[in-house]
């Protein structure tokens, strides 16, 4: 176990003040008002994300506006071809509820089935549920890192196929699943990638969207992907944040996978989110 890679070393943060929430992942920044974050800020925080994988911010009262804003900082946004956005453009909107129970309770990676899935996502705290709701994140890294040297060598230079239709496809007709397919078909990804700035290899796979491994016989890919699958799933790996009014999370996207639990139904929960484009993984 480690928390970063071998010749990553992070310069002192002189602008922001961290508190750890696990020796590998996660921590809460303080002393940051995110309406107007300056420059020293901005860099710090862009390391920290690297060190970290995810950072918690506490009582930022923002708009769609600054919430849009503070993410373009990292790079162009995504627009999500397949949630309702908010108010404000790339800003979407999940609103969960007695009639409409939270669907996010799984282990994974948001929009691999793009060929340039997100870098980082930013989520904000509108309306929380008095208790329940957390979401869980883990380390990829780390969970590479603690493969076996036998599982490390069977998957080295494979890739795996990644697809909306387990997913968002379940609740279109055969009519929208043919035009949506056609515009987002599957795309293949490294089961194992490279992080473009630390350089820390990580698993790239997630039991949302990821759906074969082609190389494979089914059988055996089938049984190689819930392997990998359940390394997300060992506590060793993760982080956990209890969220409250105006609490923000900003996740790599790159090295983690993230579970919203969906154990406060059917109380009132809304969030909003803005996701960072990235690059294509290799």
């Amino acid at each position: 176990m480690r928390r970063n890679p071998e010749g990553f070393e992070p310069a002192p943060y002189r602008a922001i003040e961290l508190t750890p929430v696990t020796p590998f992942i996660g921590a809460e920044v303080r002393g940051v008002d995110l309406r107007e974050p300056g420059d020293d800020v901005i860099a710090e925080l862009k390391t920290a994300l690297l060190e970290w994988k995810v950072l918690f911010f506490r009582d930022q009262d923002i708009t769609g506006e600054q919430h849009r804003d503070f993410a373009q900082h990292w790079g162009e946004l995504e627009v999500h071809p397949l949630l309702p956005q908010g108010e404000v453009p790339s800003v979407v909107r999940f609103e969960r509820g007695e009639d409409s129970p939270g669907t996010e309770n799984i282990w994974h990676v948001d929009v691999t089935w793009q060929q340039r899935p997100p870098l980082g996502s930013v989520l904000r705290a509108i309306d929380v549920p008095a208790a329940g709701g957390d979401t869980l994140w883990s380390d990829m890294g780390n969970a590479y890192d603690c493969l076996s040297d036998e599982v490390k060598a069977a998957i080295d230079g494979l890739e795996a196929v990644h697809d909306f239709m387990p997913s968002f496809g379940r609740s279109m007709s055969p009519e929208q699943q043919e035009r949506m397919q056609e515009q987002y078909p599957p795309v293949r990804h490294p089961i194992v990638r490279t992080h473009p700035e630390t350089g820390r290899r990580t698993l790239f796979v997630n039991s949302l969207f990821t759906t074969h491994i082609p190389d494979l016989d089914p059988v055996e890919g089938a049984r190689v992907l819930q392997r990998l699958f359940d390394q997300a799933k060992v506590p060793d790996f993760q982080c956990r944040f209890r969220w409250q009014p105006n609490s923000i999370a900003f996740w790599d996207n790159r090295a983690t996978q993230h579970y919203a639990a969906s154990d406060y139904f059917p109380h009132r929960r809304v969030m909003e989110r803005v996701a960072i484009l990235g690059d294509v993984p290799r």
